[in-house]
């Protein structure tokens, strides 16, 4: 049950993030001139408390998007989306922060992300050992 709802909580935002800005498409449609030279970067990131999306507990949900300009409820969008360029979009290449020294302590956390990143379709799924880990990749892509 906890899937069902976690998978309608993401697809839910994913659908808002994607097509929130499609609104006045009729109105482009009409002028027959792209509205954006951009492929669409719009991402949903959820982050739990477990070893695995399936089984954790959700905890947040926010919205990232990065074309043509960052926004949505990512408190740090704009840092997060050229963390996210310098990267290329890969989510693996985030590197750690050499000053942050974290506990052993092992609470998992598991950070996904549902989307399009330049036009790509992504999905992805990590578990990091802690909080303080996962804090610790992605300066501000994963902090939320």
């Amino acid at each position: 049950m906890r899937n069902t709802a976690r998978l309608a909580a993401t697809l839910g935002l994913a659908a808002a993030a994607v097509c929130g800005p499609l609104t006045g498409a009729s109105v482009a449609a009409q002028d027959a001139t792209p509205t954006s030279l951009y492929a669409p970067s719009a991402l949903v990131l959820t982050v739990g408390h477990g070893e695995s999306a399936a089984a954790a507990t959700p905890a947040r949900a926010v919205t990232l998007t990065c074309a043509p300009t960052a926004s949505g409820t990512h408190p740090a969008a704009a840092l997060a989306c050229a963390e996210l360029r310098g990267a290329g979009g890969d989510l693996d290449a985030l590197s750690s922060r050499d000053d942050v020294q974290c506990t052993k302590q092992y609470a998992p956390v598991v950070v996904t992300v549902d989307g399009v990143w330049q036009g790509k379709r992504v999905s992805y799924e990590r578990t990091f050992a802690n909080e303080c880990v996962k804090n610790s990749y992605g300066t501000s892509v994963f902090e939320f």
